[in-house]
């Protein structure tokens, strides 16, 4: 049996705030993040929290799906902002759901998240234990950025997309990479809450997202397009067999770049970080829902999901849609 994705959705908060606004933060400019990023806005949370917005987007992959909340069997967050430290987002959703017989919880792996969500689903599909699995990325980074840091504040954006994954004897997932090397952890991190105990007094103040833009963006279009030639490899597909390259939106740039290293045209890799930005592990089931909400996803076409985050870690999938 193969893990084939049935349903997807989006939910993103309402208040928008583009790059002007933006400018009134920090010293910056609409040009300048755009010749840099390609952002235009992004989407940032006021009522809305982590959980929220799972929820709403997996209601709408549920929907989509034409599964009911009972009948998943796995449910698994991607996210680096929880509400809370304890219980996992997962739990929280689950609740929201009713999804009362699924194995609930959450994974850390950055912006790559979501492909390590389809990475775990696709094992326990394929292997027959679950039929049906629910993977949701939600990330509300605005609450770990700087806003006076204009080399990180202008980056990030909130948000959250889900996908049902089904057991299918056709279509689904051809092949996967993925890949990680925690020598490189300190290039883009967060720093948690330092030890403050009886026997030790440490720093009570929680850590913002730090980031070496250089060292991610060298590291991105090196690792990526080898990340998804090895998928290729695994799946005996061809790069000019695959119809689109949907990857995180980190950066218009990183995108246009690996474009040219596998040698295919622009127009194979969509984007949506002129409106979104990064929203870390929701970027692509955000990408992923949108295309298909505007019909530009067709059943039987290949595609390639593939993104990179801290860690450092990256991933890379072939399917048929």
């Amino acid at each position: 049996m193969k893990a084939k994705i049935i349903g997807t959705g989006y939910e993103l908060p309402v208040y928008e705030a583009d790059n002007q606004y933006l400018s009134t933060l920090v010293e910056t400019s609409d040009e300048w993040i755009r010749e840099r990023t390609g952002i235009g806005k992004r989407r940032l949370a006021k009522e809305e929290t982590t959980t929220s917005l799972a929820t709403g987007a997996a209601k709408k992959a549920l929907l989509k799906a034409n599964v009911k909340a009972e009948e998943i069997e796995l449910l698994i967050v991607a996210t680096i902002t929880s509400d809370t430290e304890t219980p996992s987002t997962a739990c929280r959703v689950q609740a929201e759901l009713g999804a009362v017989h699924a194995v609930a919880f959450d994974i850390n792996a950055a912006c790559s998240g979501f492909l390590y969500a389809i990475h775990i689903a696709e094992s326990f599909i394929r292997s027959g234990i679950y039929k049906k699995a629910l993977l949701i990325g939600a990330e509300t980074l605005s609450k770990l950025v700087d806003w006076t840091d204009r080399g990180t504040c202008v980056l990030f954006g909130d948000g959250a997309g889900a996908a049902v994954l089904a057991a299918s004897e056709d279509g689904g997932v051809l092949a996967q990479s993925v890949g990680s090397n925690g020598e490189k952890w300190d290039v883009l991190s967060c720093m948690g809450r330092a030890i403050n105990n009886p026997v030790h007094k440490g720093e009570k103040e929680l850590g913002y997202l730090k980031m070496n833009g250089q060292d991610v963006f060298k590291f991105a279009v090196r690792t990526v397009p080898m990340c998804i030639e090895d998928a290729l490899l695994k799946a005996d597909v061809k790069a000019e067999e695959i119809d689109l390259f949907l990857l995180h939106q980190a950066n218009q740039r990183i995108i246009q770049s690996v474009a040219k290293r596998l040698k295919q045209p622009e127009e194979k890799f969509p984007m949506n970080i002129e409106r979104c930005a990064n929203t870390s592990a929701a970027s692509l089931p955000i990408l992923l829902a949108q295309m298909e909400e505007e019909g530009r996803l067709h059943r039987g076409e290949k595609l390639v999901l593939s993104g990179f985050g801290a860690g450092l870690t990256w991933g890379a999938c072939v399917l048929e849609w």
